[in-house]
């Protein structure tokens, strides 16, 4: 264990168990990217969970005992990971970007930041306000709008919008009192079933079948993780979903990619074939939808007694805002992580903090659960959010100082080269180093709908 910071803290500040006898080893400390918050040790410790669960599992199948090391500037470079890939030396893979996704002073002087993060929202929003989707007119927009009226009509709306708050301000507010002492994972059982039989294999997770309905970055990094590990990954997209090419290429790396309608009854018949088969689901949508389509948590345990079923999304699956859409910059803004990282002109992490790092939380959940199921039996629910990650990350403090941060280092030494469709792509390879069984990628990234909705085995 590092002797400048103590991550058994870390992780009881995030409520996260440890197997018992984890040899578990993180290199350096924060901070390595200019924040208060201590982000790269909490990504750090959270990718080093999930390895260890992993191992512990892979141990319970026939594995050797083996260790987990996590370096903090390669876990702190990872929460950039989109930025760290290029095709043919070319940066640039068709990122969507917004001026609506940016902070923006009210009528009574409070900031709020909107999101735009995909066309339909940026447009939404600026015909909310009535105005261009321009810096400028937006700012016009906003300045004649009191900040809580305009983000409960945000919400109204289906739009994307929250309030800066203090970590105060948040503990006091509706929704922030259901989460701010919440553990980064939660698991719950689902439903009383036999432990299953699981066939050893040459990795922790090989042979587990896990099937991944996420977009954006924090879902997909829980199977990217799992793929890590050994896992068969079926990403499903919906055919009319907006997406981020970029981000689905980066968490896209271990995993087969199909196509899967939820309007087309023959679709949705499909998917719950694939769901009686698999060891574990992942769902990024919002709390509540999919359960009329009988894809529900509680569902999926009475068709497969056995399956995990890890849900992530940003406010947390109870409380008044547990249906609101969300993103990375907007846990940032109302949990009170931009407060702290500059009371008097609140600025957000330049990372994505939240996404990455509660990725990385729903993967060793996930892989806990799957420990759970193999010694007690039962269905599980594991639940993760990007504001139960932020709260995290403001009780962990803001006494660093940004500008010792040690800076990113030598990047290009931590990056693989796969090819893909798209040409030779120059990536990022896996935080959690496991000794016995390395994780490692066996497949790279792929287009939407490029496999059938099927398990290879």
């Amino acid at each position: 264990m590092n002797d400048r910071w103590n991550p058994l803290a870390h992780l009881g500040a995030a409520g996260i168990d440890l197997p018992d006898g984890t040899d578990l080893g993180l290199v350096g400390s924060d901070p390595v990217i200019a924040a208060r918050h201590r982000v790269g040790e909490a990504a750090a410790v959270a990718a080093g969970a999930a390895g260890a669960w992993a191992a512990h599992f892979g141990e319970l199948r026939g594995l050797p005992p083996q260790s987990v090391t996590v370096d903090v500037t390669a876990a702190a470079t990872a929460l950039l990971g989109f930025a760290f890939q290029s095709v043919d030396g070319k940066v640039d893979l068709a990122r969507w970007s917004s001026p609506v996704t940016d902070l923006f002073r009210t009528a009574d002087d409070r900031l709020i930041h909107l999101h735009g993060g995909f066309p339909h929202l940026a447009d939404g929003t600026a015909r909310l306000l009535g105005c261009r989707p321009d810096p400028d007119a937006l700012s016009r927009a906003v300045a004649r709008w009191d900040a809580a009226e305009l983000e409960d009509a945000l919400a109204g709306a289906g739009m994307c919008g929250v309030v800066v708050r203090s970590p105060e301000e948040w503990a006091e507010h509706p929704h922030g009192r259901r989460v701010v002492d919440r553990a980064g994972v939660r698991l719950t059982r689902l439903g009383d079933a036999d432990p299953l039989a699981r066939h050893s294999g040459d990795r922790p997770l090989a042979g587990i079948r896990v099937l991944d309905q996420t977009r954006v970055l924090a879902g997909p990094t829980v199977g990217r993780t799992l793929a890590g590990f050994g896992a068969e990954v079926l990403r499903v997209d919906g055919p009319r979903l907006p997406t981020i090419e970029a981000f689905a290429i980066e968490t896209g790396r271990g995993k087969r990619r199909a196509l899967c309608d939820l309007d087309d009854p023959d679709d949705v018949a499909r998917l719950l074939t694939l769901a009686d088969e698999a060891d574990v689901v992942v769902h990024g949508y919002r709390p509540g939808a999919l359960e009329a389509r009988g894809l529900g948590p509680s569902d999926l345990a009475a068709r497969r007694p056995g399956v995990v079923v890890v849900e992530v999304s940003c406010y947390g699956a109870d409380g008044p805002w547990s249906t609101r859409r969300g993103w990375e910059q907007l846990a940032q803004a109302t949990s009170g992580v931009a407060h702290g990282e500059d009371p008097e002109r609140p600025r957000l992490v330049p990372a994505a903090a939240t996404d990455y790092t509660t990725g990385y939380l729903g993967a060793a959940g996930a892989v806990e659960a799957l420990v759970r199921q193999a010694s007690e039996g039962g269905s599980w629910l594991v639940e993760v959010s990007l504001c139960a990650t932020a709260a995290w990350l403001v009780r962990l403090g803001t006494d660093l100082d940004p500008g010792t941060a040690c800076g990113l280092g030598d990047v290009a030494a931590r990056q693989q080269l796969t090819a893909t469709e798209w040409g030779p792509l120059m990536h990022l390879g896996p935080v959690e180093h496991l000794s016995v069984t390395p994780s490692r990628w066996d497949r790279p990234p792929c287009g939407r709908g490029t496999h059938a909705l099927e398990w290879t085995h």
